[in-house]
């Protein structure tokens, strides 16, 4: 079953108000269901569809934003139809409407479209009932967010509407209902030093040995022709990867492979309830990852169970020099990871330890391959304890009674089959979406806190720097070099105009935290220039924190090395050009209350998602019109910024608000003085001499030359002052004789003074 796209009208369709009804006007059952030729009545609340062949119910329809969120990096739900067998296997989805602007305009929508097509087979009983893993969407450069929310919501929604029972027994409810309770612990009491061969015979110990010629047929079984196109160098029969894991925190296990006092100090740092996990590898391949630096979090490994996963973080990790265990092979990689407290972990049952391999297939582009190593606690270290059968209200309820009758009785009776989802209902505990991605992003987010922290202290104590401005110069080259390749261009936590619009429209349509918390950078950015809007205005941003505003500065940098003319715009001309980017936000402001989509198809102004989000690989007419801009930069620094940025005139109007004026003047800046004013670069001093906050982006250029007394006309009067009262008073001038020696006397006549008192 292929993933398919639907198109929606603006008007909503004629029928009920849920909007499941609206959006099956615009599919075909076949579409959702294998073999449905209709659909019946909506059932119960929120509303299910069953899907018909005949009159034999072959599976079931519902809306994702129905069952669970789907806010998206819009503000706006990403609705889609998800198809359901009577299996509650995944068996058809439909996109049918989304606001996202990076998909709207920017990655093409197959491109999203193919990564969530990934989920059609998911057998979602199986998760419901904690047997496996929900599969993990592959990542789209640039839409992050928007695959993860799609990915997301698909299998939280079915995982609740399974846990509800509204679908029926599912095979896997009814095996676990079916199995009389136990209760399951680790022996406590069992403990002794074994070898490595029998740790690693018996399954204490597990092994994932991957070759060369492996990991090249699964990236060609996957059917991505660039990763196939692309294979690892090297002998077929070399080692990609040694992996092994064992659960240390079974006595007998973490003796045997970390010795009595590696056992003891484990047992010291895990607290009541807390297991770890030992991982060693060898091979190519690092499962710990080049990236990786203290502080942040393991991207290639996570542990797996029962449909939940967690990733460990340095905190988790303690680095182990070898394995204590007799015979235990030498390996490149050992580490003790701690199993974080937030995971719901259950050591006696079945885990999986999931290893993430990339490989790059273009300049941007990258292909993902899982690959899974399962590990099961041997039954020899597990306590078992059974207690009663469950009363038969709970088999009851994990069963509900399958409705009778024809399609049109079972709607006009939902309350028969459509037991509350409030009262079995576990998923509602769920962790939300957005903390899962400041989880993710942790070591991003830490970074960009620090960056702030340094940008902070610039402004702060940004007086005792420009007095050096050589070092000046090279801490700012630094700085914009950090904002575009890193916040820019790696983390893409590129600001838009687009923030700003969702944000006024999620005021007046109904505001949420949940969606802006779902992008941690974008976050903190924004919250960040919140408050230096109080402080600076406009300036920290637009001079220091905008990716493209960096990509214009650095490359006119190079512009004036190669001596490319550059051009200064008559002031006239220049402060009637201004106001083009005010128009522009106007514009779009205007457009955003009547709809937001076509505003954001409009924000297309800002070259920022062409150069900063998807570095320049899109099509030509985007592509040429962000380089027409760059190149006009080359000529009149900042070109966009002065004249055509939308985001620097939504900024420039709080910004008025400042509480602080932190930019010096001297009473000559403007009469006589125009100084600053001709090297301002971007012209934001007015003849007159003062500064227009509006458009100063805070470069600091100003303030070098007012400390400078080489440079700046008061300092250098203030200098030639400093300098004449020193010559004076200095020995030179009284002749080169000296200082004038004393005179005394006595009785009215002068007494000679000695030779040595005089000196």
């Amino acid at each position: 079953m292929s993933f398919v796209v639907a198109s929606i009208d603006e008007a909503a369709a004629a029928g009920p108000p849920s909007r499941i009804t609206e959006f099956l006007a615009k599919v075909t059952p076949q579409q959702l269901v294998p073999d449905a030729d209709r659909f019946g009545a909506p059932i119960g609340e929120p509303p299910i569809v069953p899907a018909y062949a005949g009159d034999r119910m072959v599976g079931h329809v519902y809306l994702n934003s129905d069952f669970s969120s789907s806010i998206g990096y819009s503000g706006k739900p990403i609705d889609m139809l998800v198809g359901l067998d009577r299996d509650a296997v995944v068996t058809g989805l439909a996109l049918v409407e989304h606001k996202e602007p990076i998909v709207l305009i920017g990655v093409p929508e197959k491109k999203v479209v193919e990564a969530v097509n990934k989920l059609i087979g998911t057998k979602v009983g199986l998760i419901a009932g904690g047997k496996a893993k929900a599969p993990q969407p592959d990542i789209v450069s640039g839409a992050t967010v928007t695959v993860l929310v799609m990915a997301d919501s698909v299998v939280r929604s079915a995982v609740k509407l399974v846990r509800s029972g509204r679908l029926g027994a599912t095979p896997a409810a009814t095996a676990a209902a079916q199995q009389a309770p136990e209760i399951r612990t680790i022996d406590a009491d069992r403990k002794e030093v074994r070898d490595w061969d029998s740790l690693v015979g018996d399954g204490s110990v597990r092994r994932l040995h991957v070759s060369v010629g492996d990991i090249n047929a699964a990236f060609v079984r996957t059917g991505n022709t660039g990763a196939a196109a692309n294979p690892e160098p090297g002998a077929a029969d070399e080692t990609f990867i040694d992996l092994y894991a064992a659960l240390v925190s079974v006595p007998t296990i973490g003796t045997s492979l970390l010795g009595e006092a590696g056992w003891a100090q484990l047992q010291r740092r895990l607290a009541p309830g807390q297991h770890a996990l030992l991982i060693a590898g060898d091979g190519i391949y690092s499962f710990k990852g080049s990236g990786y630096v203290r502080g942040g979090v393991f991207d290639r490994i996570q542990i797996v169970q029962d449909g939940a996963s967690a990733r460990f973080r340095d905190r988790n990790h303690e680095r182990i020099g070898a394995i204590e265990a007799a015979g235990a092979p030498e390996l490149r990689e050992i580490g003790v990871f701690v199993v974080p407290a937030d995971m719901d972990f259950d050591p006696t049952e079945p885990w999986q330890l999931q290893l993430l391999v990339q490989r790059e297939i273009g300049a941007r582009d990258k292909a993902f391959l899982s690959l899974d190593l399962g590990y099961t606690l041997p039954d020899t270290y597990v306590r078992r304890e059974r207690t009663a059968s469950p009363p038969p209200a709970a088999a009851a309820t994990s069963a509900p009674p399958q409705a009778s009758g024809t399609p049109a009785q079972r709607a006009t009776a939902p309350d028969a089959v459509a037991p509350a989802a409030t009262e079995v209902d576990p998923a509602d505990h769920d962790e939300p979406f957005w903390k899962k991605m400041w989880q993710r992003d942790m070591a991003s987010t830490a970074i960009t806190l620090a960056a702030l922290l340094v940008l902070t202290g610039i402004f702060f104590f940004q007086n005792a720097l420009v007095r050096r401005p050589v070092v000046y110069t090279w801490v700012r080259r630094a700085f914009l070099l950090f904002t575009l390749v890193w916040l820019g261009w790696y983390a893409n936590a590129q600001l838009s105009v687009v923030n700003i619009l969702t944000f006024t429209n999620a005021l007046m349509t109904g505001f949420s935290w949940e969606y802006f918390l779902t992008a941690p950078l974008i976050f903190i950015l924004w919250s960040a220039v919140a408050a230096s809007l109080l402080f600076w205005g406009r300036g920290p941003f637009c001079g220091w924190l905008c990716p493209f505003g960096a990509l214009q500065e650095l490359t006119n940098t190079i512009a004036k090395w190669l001596r490319i003319p550059q051009i200064r715009v008559p002031w006239g001309l220049h402060e009637r050009l201004w106001p083009i980017k005010y128009i522009i936000f106007l514009g779009l402001f205007g457009v955003s209350l009547h709809s937001v989509a076509l505003a954001e198809k409009l924000a297309e102004v800002e070259p920022f998602k062409t150069a900063i989000v998807l570095k320049f690989v899109r099509d030509w007419p985007f592509v040429l019109f962000a380089v027409a801009l760059l190149v006009a930069g080359l000529f009149v620094e900042r070109f966009f910024c002065r004249y055509l940025c939308p985001l620097g005139a939504a900024l420039a109007i709080p910004g008025r608000l400042r509480t602080f004026e932190w930019l010096r003047r001297w009473p000559e800046c403007g009469s006589p003085c125009h100084r600053c004013a001709v090297e301002c670069p971007v012209q934001s001093i007015h003849p007159e001499g003062h500064i227009n906050v509006n458009e100063c982006i805070y470069c600091m250029h100003c303030q070098e030359l007012y400390f400078d007394d080489q440079r700046c006309p008061h300092m250098i009067q203030v200098r030639l002052k400093r300098e004449r009262r020193e010559a004076l008073t200095s020995p030179s001038m009284r002749g080169g004789k000296g200082p004038t020696p004393p005179v005394i006397t006595a009785g009215g006549r002068t007494v000679p003074v000695p030779a040595s008192t005089a000196d």
